[in-house]
């Protein structure tokens, strides 16, 4: 599995895991529900990336995060704009960059056992209603680090395309759900080996 952690003394790398993931569900809340204008939120997308410098993280980490979102800027962004307007898709497109932004920024900055400790003290209280909180927490971890892992395997199979010639579209669907289908069993027979899951 890719990891995404990268080791720093940075002011993020500092902070619990706990105060980062709470940081990250306010932001996520104070994003879906603030109605900007469009200038508000791109201020809000360049305050997000500067975070990463400030984290102690190379702009070359910020430069590969926000080319893993072009896809998403394109196509997202691209059908507002015809849909609902210039205003509404830079706002719309904006808070979902910022928001991706943010989980990069707490994935690359906090050790993924942290994140899963933290996950698990915080669904612990649902034991009582017999919800198995570890597996919870490992499948919320997985999932957040399966995001970057599946645009990374995207990234893979454009530059197989581009290097045969062959022209990109609904094809590359197949070899990418294939490598992410792989890449799944690998993660699940790790698990397995490690005794997590059985």
């Amino acid at each position: 599995m890719i990891a995404l952690y990268r080791p720093g003394t940075g002011l993020l790398h500092r902070l619990p895991a706990g105060v980062k993931l709470a940081g990250l569900a306010a932001c996520a809340l104070a994003l879906s529900v603030w109605r900007p204008e469009p200038v508000g939120m791109l201020a809000a997308v360049l305050g997000v990336s500067a975070m990463y410098p400030i984290a102690g993280l190379p702009i070359a980490a910020l430069g590969r995060a926000w080319w893993r979102l072009r896809w998403i800027v394109l196509v997202l962004g691209g059908a507002l704009w015809l849909f609902a307007g210039t205003d509404t898709a830079l706002v719309n497109t904006g808070r979902v960059v910022a928001l991706v932004l943010l989980a990069d920024l707490v994935t690359r900055t906090t050790r993924s056992g942290d994140l899963l400790a933290v996950l698990e003290r915080v669904l612990r209280p649902l034991h009582r209603f017999r919800v198995d909180a570890e597996a919870v927490a490992l499948t919320i971890s997985l999932t957040i680090a399966m995001v970057p892992v599946i645009a990374g395997l995207a990234d893979q199979v454009r530059d197989a395309q581009r290097a045969r010639g062959a022209r990109l579209g609904v094809r590359a669907a197949l070899p990418l759900l294939i490598l992410t289908m792989k890449h799944a069993d690998d993660v699940g027979d790790a698990l397995v080996a490690r005794g997590i899951v059985r």
